[in-house]
């Protein structure tokens, strides 16, 4: 028998306050199935989910086979999320490198698109993911209402107003606040390195930058260059057999 979730208070977070913001750089885009006017769309839609679950889609990471469904009207966005969060690429990158309180927060900032309210709340889904496992935490998250109210089945997650109007700065992006490696593993790999760098790098503007057949480009090659001469013999006066030397030449007649 499974554990009911265990109550938790929600606290006055950002997504909890109703905004006035007006539109510009600061508010997220959302991409859904309900205002698809291209197929373009639809592969900005994908690109959002990737960037959304993963930060980034190597080509290794993409999942085709749900990529094709979803093309072809077979799932949903919310069915698209699902097999992104229970492919083997994020249980790598998260699950595997993490416990289930750090697992909890990366999911919920993830699917939910916001950070957790207290520790009570890690403790309610981390009792979740140990009963019922990976698959089990994910559908009861996706069901939930908070869920199905912000995003619904064709809507992709975002982070829910995460700049407020009246702040000179706003919340840190989820992949800055919570990288994918916890303490122990990053402890492990021996992050962070420093690298201390000896050479200031400077930005050349890209019509400053020399074209093929400038003289510049071969002036390090002539200063590479160090030609090898033969130095002179330094050899002393007192040491020069003079009789030895010179030749010496007999005239004719003369005896």
């Amino acid at each position: 028998m499974s554990l009911p979730l265990l109550t938790y208070t929600p606290s006055s977070k950002n997504q909890r306050v109703a905004g006035f913001e007006v539109a510009g750089d600061e508010k997220p885009w959302i991409y859904s199935t309900d205002n698809l006017l291209s197929s373009s769309d639809l592969d900005n839609l994908i690109e959002a989910a990737y960037r959304q679950l993963f930060f980034r889609a190597f080509e290794a990471d993409r999942e085709r086979f749900l990529e094709s469904q979803l093309r072809n009207g077979q799932i949903t966005v919310r069915d698209f999320v699902r097999g992104l969060v229970l492919s083997n690429t994020f249980r790598k990158s998260f699950y595997d490198l993490n416990n289930n309180y750090r697992f909890v927060e990366q999911v919920v900032e993830r699917v939910l698109g916001r950070e957790v309210y207290n520790e009570r709340e890690k403790i309610a889904w981390s009792i979740v993911v140990a009963t019922k496992g990976i698959v089990g935490f994910i559908d009861q998250l996706l069901n939930s209402e908070e869920y199905l109210d912000n995003f619904g089945y064709n809507t992709v997650p975002y982070r829910r107003r995460r700049v407020l109007q009246g702040r000179s700065q706003g919340d840190l992006p989820t992949d800055i606040k919570l990288p994918r490696y916890e303490d122990y593993y990053r402890a492990k790999l021996g992050f962070p390195q420093i690298i201390w760098q000896t050479q200031v790098r400077r930005y050349v503007p890209q019509d400053k930058k020399p074209k093929a057949g400038d003289p510049s480009l071969f002036l390090s090659m002539a200063q590479g260059i160090d030609p090898q001469g033969n130095p002179p013999q330094r050899i002393s006066p007192y040491n020069i057999d003079i009789e030895q030397s010179v030749p010496y030449r007999k005239l004719a007649g003369i005896k």
